[in-house]
């Protein structure tokens, strides 16, 4: 079953062996970001899932970062 890991942490996801990963913001906040306002985070988040939605759809052989 294919799956994407949103991660904080980028090497982390690759040494557990996640095959397809999208950098997330920050530890604390890692689909958001409470500095910006409410209009400005839903853009931010919904780019996230945009970008995590096309990494589920591509085909790959090894390990990638999108």
């Amino acid at each position: 079953m294919p799956v994407v890991h949103i991660a904080t942490v980028v090497p982390i996801s690759q040494t557990v062996g996640a095959n397809r990963i999208v950098p997330a913001v920050a530890i604390p906040h890692p689909l958001g970001n409470p500095k910006m306002d409410a209009t400005e985070e839903k853009v931010l988040r919904r780019g996230l899932v945009e970008k995590a939605l096309v990494a589920l759809a591509t085909e790959i052989e090894d390990q990638t970062v999108f």
